[in-house]
C-alpha cells in the first residue's frame, strides 16, 4: 500500500505539473523575463503548492505518527549554513538558466524531449557525484573540504 501510495502521489504531482504547463521550460523563463515576455503563471502554481503544503503539513503533522512509518523523519537543523546557501544558488541558476527543476524535469520525460532526458541524466550524475564526495568527506578521506 505504501509503493501505491507514493506512486499516486507521484502521478498526481506530475499531472499537476503538466496541467499547469510547468514541464515548458519557456513558462519559467519567461517568468524571470520581466521587461520581455513576462509570464506570471509561475506565481499562481508556486501559491497553489505552497497553500496545498501548508494544509498537509498541519493535517499530517497533527497524527501521531505517518501512516507508513514507525515516525516523522523531519530535519533536525534550522539554521543557514554555507551549504544551504551554495545548493539554493545552485539549484536557482540551474532552474533560471535551463528552465528546469527536478519534479517538472522528471515529468517532462513522458514527452520524450531530448533536453528534458539530458537534464535528468546531468542531474543524476551530479547527484551521485554530491553523495560520493559527502560519504568521503564523512570518512576523513584525505584531499577533501570540510563541508
Amino acid at each position: 500500500m505504501q509503493r501505491l501510495s507514493a506512486l499516486f502521489s507521484g502521478l498526481l504531482f506530475g499531472a499537476g505539473l503538466a496541467l499547469s504547463g510547468m514541464v515548458n521550460p519557456m513558462k519559467v523563463q519567461n517568468f524571470l523575463d520581466l521587461f520581455g515576455t513576462w509570464d506570471p503563471t509561475l506565481i499562481f502554481v508556486m501559491g497553489a503548492g505552497l497553500a496545498v503544503t501548508l494544509a498537509g503539513y498541519r493535517l499530517v503533522l497533527g497524527r501521531a505518527r505517518p501512516l507508513y512509518a514507525e515516525g516523522f523523519s523531519l530535519p533536525k537543523t534550522a539554521g543557514i549554513d554555507g551549504r544551504l546557501i551554495g545548493g539554493s544558488v545552485l539549484f536557482g541558476a540551474g532552474w533560471g538558466l535551463t528552465g528546469l527543476c527536478p519534479g517538472p524535469a522528471i515529468a517532462s520525460l513522458v514527452f520524450g524531449l531530448w533536453p528534458s532526458v539530458l537534464f535528468v541524466a546531468a542531474m543524476s550524475a551530479g547527484m551521485l557525484a554530491a553523495h560520493f564526495m559527502l560519504r568521503r568527506a564523512a570518512s576523513g578521506a584525505p584531499g577533501m573540504a570540510d563541508g
